[in-house]
């Protein structure tokens, strides 16, 4: 598996999106209302503000980026993850910990002390790679209509 650096705009990192978003749209709980798509800004995802990734296994296979967001109440630097994804087909071979391997040592190197993400509940397999890699529950930080839960991890505590 190789995991390249990529436009959020690019054929394959757009390509990735549109089939999360298809994804999450087709798993989303409909008592929740409709799943929200917002594409993201190529710009936010820019050296050394963020950086978006493609993970490729003989083809483009999964995707996650990280971007730099308000400084937290202690005025630590945080970086949100942003869209991990890996095709149903590439799951259960640690990709998606190799993604966060990449995106966490992305951040600490653009400065991070802190990187946050959110999540729906209904993802009990991300539920349980955040939980493994040290992220806590925290208190909602955002008002993302697609998420139910929001978790931080402190960059400079070792797993």
């Amino acid at each position: 598996m190789d995991i390249r650096e990529a436009r959020t705009d690019s054929p394959d990192a757009h390509r990735l999106l549109t089939d999360y978003f298809t994804w999450r749209a087709g798993e989303f709980p409909p008592a929740q209302g409709a799943y929200t798509i917002t594409y993201p800004d190529p710009s936010a995802f820019v050296t050394p503000d963020g950086s978006f990734l493609v993970a490729v296994d003989d083809e483009p296979v999964g995707c996650g980026g990280i971007r730099r967001i308000t400084p937290d109440e202690a005025g630590r630097g945080r970086f949100e993850v942003k869209h991990l994804w890996l095709a149903p087909r590439s799951r259960g071979r640690g990709l998606a910990a190799a993604m966060m391997d990449e995106l966490e040592s992305r951040a600490r190197q653009f400065g991070a002390d802190v990187m946050v993400l959110d999540t729906h509940h209904t993802l009990t397999g991300a539920a349980r790679l955040y939980a493994k890699r040290g992220y806590l529950p925290v208190d909602a930080y955002n008002q993302n209509p697609n998420a139910t839960v929001w978790y931080a991890k402190d960059l400079s505590v070792p797993v």
